[in-house]
């Protein structure tokens, strides 16, 4: 009680404090925080002309009572007494980065008929509402956009809302369509591209420099835009792209009537020039282009080697051949079999134009071209052989084709490079046949091939056994030449002993002769001495009985047996036949050596 007593100075102070911003109303003061502005509602009017607003009106703009187009900036603001005037405060309009703002009027002039969007009026980015109305600002949706950034705006006359901000990624474009502007002239499908409007963010401009009401035919690319998506509202696709060994044959849908370039020698379409309405006569090269698909379409058209193949389950990566199937054909001798065939096509860069204004794709030429030529020249072909036939003459088959195909098609602008025939397939009866013929010819083949074989085998075996008796006859034959080598040898070797005998022979004849002459002489001196001797014998005894007595001492001195194994003879006892006998011995034991020495002397006295 007592420290109330002490401080009880604070008591009003807190009040006051409380209460200061109802003190201020009291006496007419208002105060605006800086992140705020104050929107005035006045009760009544007291005086002057205008005490209430007109008809329709909203937003007062001569003092008259209800909603006041003037603002309070933040700040001190008085006599606004508060039963005249009620203040409410609101936060500042922000619109963040990445966000645009789209605004909507309250009060305005209304709009005029088949108009969907108000018109511009400068008017601070609508923050002036005064000015907004006294310049003839319309009601509804407003064309303009308030950018990033913060705005003192008068919530009551406009209500804004916030949208993103367009943006258009990489290798991507924008296809617009505008809600507001002129329509669209007779016959045509788009807008044509106008000047000046800063790729649809300047919707007024656009509209003051005649833009049409609907798709455009202009395109924006990649980046950030503030577009009014009340405006226009933009679809975002893929950049056209022309791959490499194509060419894009471009049909415009909008543009202005062409003239035909090709003159009489084409007659079957129209080419003109590039931005003419038609199928314009230069292709896109290979790379990206910005275009409007619903404005122009891009045939893309193969200028390398394309295969199609006349095959059931069997497509390219292209797809233009995914309807094609197998060519069912009839042979003459009256069988049904399946053919299966692919065709190789070029179409030049300069022809491709020609090809599209013909056929209007590529799909279409194989399905209105290739398709029934193919198909017809093969059965046609067919029909003029049997299945034998036609299996066998596959190569001249597939020559005469490609000569034929190729003609026909230099008539619709496409190069025919080759015609290959697959897979043919004949019936089950008449392959059973050629299957049982086929093996039966391959059991041949098998042996004669085993055969073969075999004597392949014996002949191996046979050199297998030459070259295991290969070392022996090498040997033997170096046995032979050394033999003949040792043969030669000896032969030099006994004509050299030979001639060495020779010699020696010679020689020892040479002194034989002389020791035998020297023998000769004495023997002649002494046998004429002995032989004088033996004459006085004889003469002194029989000369028989003295040849017999010689005849045994020679035995007796050789040693010779006196008495011989066997003795036949003539007359026993007779002197005569045992002096035969014995010098039979003699005779023959001295032939005996001769024949072992090599030396035969026979003397026949």
């Amino acid at each position: 009680m007592e420290m109330l007593t002490t401080y009880w100075w604070v008591i009003p102070i807190i009040v006051s404090l409380v209460a200061y911003k109802l003190i201020l109303k009291f006496f007419g003061i208002v105060v605006v925080p800086n992140d705020a502005v104050g929107i005035v509602n006045k009760r009544f009017s007291l005086f002057g002309a205008h005490r209430t607003l007109p008809d329709g009106a909203i937003i007062a703009l001569k003092g008259e009572a209800g909603l006041q187009a003037d603002t309070l900036a933040p700040g001190l603001h008085y006599w606004l007494w508060p039963w005249q005037y009620d203040i409410s405060l609101e936060d500042f309009v922000t619109i963040p980065e990445g966000k645009i703002g789209v605004v909507e009027a309250k009060d305005g002039v209304p709009l005029g008929s088949g108009r969907v969007l108000a018109k511009y009026v400068d008017s601070d980015s609508f923050q002036d509402a005064r000015k907004f109305i006294e310049q003839g600002g319309e009601r509804g949706p407003q064309m303009t956009i308030i950018p990033p950034g913060t705005y003192r705006i008068n919530t009551a006359l406009f209500t804004v809302s916030e949208e993103p901000v367009l943006e258009i990624p990489d290798n991507r474009v924008g296809i617009v369509t505008v809600k507001e502007g002129r329509p669209l002239e007779k016959g045509e499908i788009a807008g044509k591209e106008i000047p000046g409007h800063n790729l649809y963010q300047n919707a007024q401009e656009f509209l003051n420099n005649g833009g049409f009401k609907g798709l455009q035919e202009q395109v924006i690319l990649a980046g950030r835009y503030f577009i009014n998506p009340r405006f226009a509202t933009v679809e975002i696709r893929e950049m056209t792209t022309v791959p490499i060994a194509n060419v894009g044959v471009v049909i415009s849908y909008v543009g202005k009537t062409g003239v035909d370039v090709t003159g009489d020698s084409f007659r079957h379409g129209n080419l003109v020039k590039q931005g003419e309405k038609g199928v314009w006569v230069d292709p896109l090269d290979p790379g990206k282009y910005p275009i409007n698909p619903y404005t122009h379409k891009v045939e893309i058209v193969p200028t390398a080697n394309v295969v199609l193949n006349w095959a059931t389950g069997k497509s390219e990566a292209h797809k233009l051949d995914e309807k094609l199937s197998t060519i069912k054909v009839r042979s003459s001798d009256g069988f049904t079999f399946n053919l299966d065939v692919s065709q190789i096509i070029h179409i030049p860069r300069t022809d491709a134009p020609k090809v599209i204004a013909r056929f209007g794709s590529v799909a279409n030429l194989v399905t209105q071209v290739l398709e029934p030529t193919i198909g017809n020249y093969f059965r046609n072909a067919a029909q003029g052989s049997d299945v034998i036939g036609f299996l066998k003459s596959r190569k001249e088959r597939q020559d005469d084709a490609k000569e034929a195909i190729s003609k026909a098609l230099g008539e619709y602008n496409v190069g025919a490079v080759d015609t290959l025939i697959g897979d043919i397939v004949p019936p089950d009866d008449l392959m059973k046949t050629l299957t049982d013929r086929k093996i039966a010819e391959q059991e041949k083949i098998t042996y004669d091939t085993q055969r073969e074989a075999e004597n392949v085998r014996k002949d191996l075996q046979q050199a297998k056994a030459l070259a295991d008796t290969q070392a022996r006859v090498v040997d033997a034959e170096r046995k032979v030449q050394i033999n003949e080598f040792e043969a030669r040898a000896a032969v030099k070797k006994a004509e050299g002993e030979a001639q060495s005998k020779t010699l020696n022979a010679e020689a020892d004849a040479m002194v034989l002769e002389k020791v035998g002459a020297a023998e000769g002489t004495k023997i002649k001196s002494v046998g004429t001495a002995e032989a004088d001797v033996i004459q006085l014998k004889i003469k002194s005894m029989d000369s028989g009985n003295y040849a017999a007595i010689e005849v045994a001492k020679a035995l007796a001195a050789s040693g010779f047996k006196l008495v011989p194994d066997i003795i036949a003879g003539g007359e026993s006892g007779g002197q005569g036949s045992l002096v035969n006998t014995l010098m039979a011995m003699v005779i023959r034991d001295q032939i005996s050596k001769g024949e072992k020495s090599g030396v035969v002397t026979a003397t026949v006295s």
